[in-house]
């Protein structure tokens, strides 16, 4: 079984909720893992970062933030990726995140990479700083249509969000 299929596996298991099992597959593949996340190879690199989303492994945040700084825009989009599945029941990992994720919306050369920052701030708490980095880039003329219509979206989200709160 390669690190991919056994990521899938643990998908499966941690969407049927069969948390034993998903921890002892956990426990099996962690050193591949770590290793794939080290390599020189960009294509484990990204098969890596994206694993750590499939696995639940919330223990990996700082490989995930590694990730995020990779050279290659494909590792960067996977664990932007697994930052977008670890995020949903848990918002503290976009809040702990949240200077790389605006880094990445803001400076990335790759569009597509920005779109998925973007769609990662969506999980956080609504910061402030993030809604006015939204609002930015979504009445940006010089951006793209794709990403300024991610970057309204999610900003207005934001916004109904922290306008509950007050």
């Amino acid at each position: 079984m390669t690190l991919l299929e056994a990521a899938t596996k643990a998908d499966e298991l941690a969407q049927a909720g069969a948390e034993r099992e998903l921890a002892t597959l956990r426990q099996e593949w962690d050193d591949e893992v770590e290793a794939a996340a080290r390599s020189s190879d960009y294509r484990e690199r990204t098969v890596a970062y994206r694993a750590i989303g499939l696995f639940r492994f919330r223990q990996k945040l700082e490989l995930l933030q590694r990730g995020l700084e990779d050279e290659s825009p494909a590792a960067r989009g996977a664990a932007l990726v697994s930052v977008q599945l670890l995020s949903r029941e848990h918002p503290g990992v976009v809040n702990q995140m949240r200077p790389l994720l605006h880094n990445l919306v803001s400076a990335d050369s790759n569009d597509a990479v920005r779109r998925l920052a973007i769609v990662c701030l969506r999980n956080g708490s609504p910061q402030r700083e993030t809604i006015v980095l939204l609002n930015g880039l979504a009445e940006n003329d010089e951006e793209g249509p794709e990403l300024r219509n991610a970057a309204r979206a999610v900003g207005g989200e934001l916004r109904k969000r922290a306008g509950a709160k007050s």
